[in-house]
């Protein structure tokens, strides 16, 4: 599970856009604290730092201890905005929580022992479905990703939510898991290729016998033609 990491803040007295702007010029990112029943709170962060925690993974998973100088919110981040055209960090949202909150948060998938998955072993391929799932958890129980094991696992075979074990304390947000899939094992490209084209072929073969023809009736059919052709030119 991720650990609460600290995090200094300053408080901001005046908030609006031009505020924010000039927070922003001197490398701080404004953000609120807000929920718990209780009135939110503005702050600045130090902008180099909070890049460096966007950047190293489970940022939205984290929860913070944030010291404003004047006391200390537990919170989990629960958006934040960039600037759409030089894709900078603009604005941070952050959840107060209590050692009884329970939150809904998205995490990584990670797949362990693909060396242990007969499939892959054979040349299948691993097709992840969804890198993230959304997870309901304890804020001492957010777990750093979810884990998939890929043991056994044959070429065709489909990994659902319903059969992923857990941690303690976590659920999946979503209701029916055996709707939910995680990874397949495809077959590989050139294998599939084959396996339609004698799909392609044994279609077209049925499809002829069903109009009342074979492929060997319509050669024989073809060799007769070419056979009167030749004697009527020996004629």
């Amino acid at each position: 599970m991720s650990a609460t990491k600290p995090l200094k803040a300053e408080l901001r007295e005046k908030a609006g856009k031009g505020a924010a702007r000039a927070l922003r010029r001197e490398g701080k990112i404004p953000a609120v604290i807000y929920g718990d029943k209780k009135a939110p709170v503005s702050i600045s962060l130090n902008g180099h730092e909070l890049f460096k925690l966007l950047h190293a993974g489970g940022f939205k998973t984290t929860v913070f201890e944030i010291d404003t100088g004047r006391a200390k919110e537990r919170a989990i981040p629960r958006d934040y905005q960039r600037d759409v055209v030089s894709d900078t960090l603009l604005h941070v949202d952050f959840f107060r929580v209590t050692a009884s909150s329970v939150v809904d948060v998205e995490v990584p998938v990670h797949f362990l022992n693909e060396d242990e998955a007969p499939g892959i072993k054979r040349g299948g391929v691993l097709n992840v479905v969804a890198h993230t799932v959304e997870v309901k958890a304890g804020v001492d129980d957010i777990p750093s990703a979810i884990e998939v094991d890929l043991t056994g696992l044959e070429i065709g075979d489909i990994v659902h939510a319903s059969a992923v074990k857990l941690p303690k304390g976590v659920e999946f947000s979503a209701e029916n898991l055996d709707e939910l899939t995680i990874a397949t094992i495809a077959a590989p490209t050139v294998v599939a290729e084959e396996q339609a084209e004698e799909q392609a072929e044994i279609e077209a073969e049925k499809a002829a016998e069903e109009a009342g023809e074979t492929p060997d009736a319509e050669g024989e059919a073809a060799e007769g033609e070419a056979a009167a052709d030749e004697k009527k030119s020996e004629d």
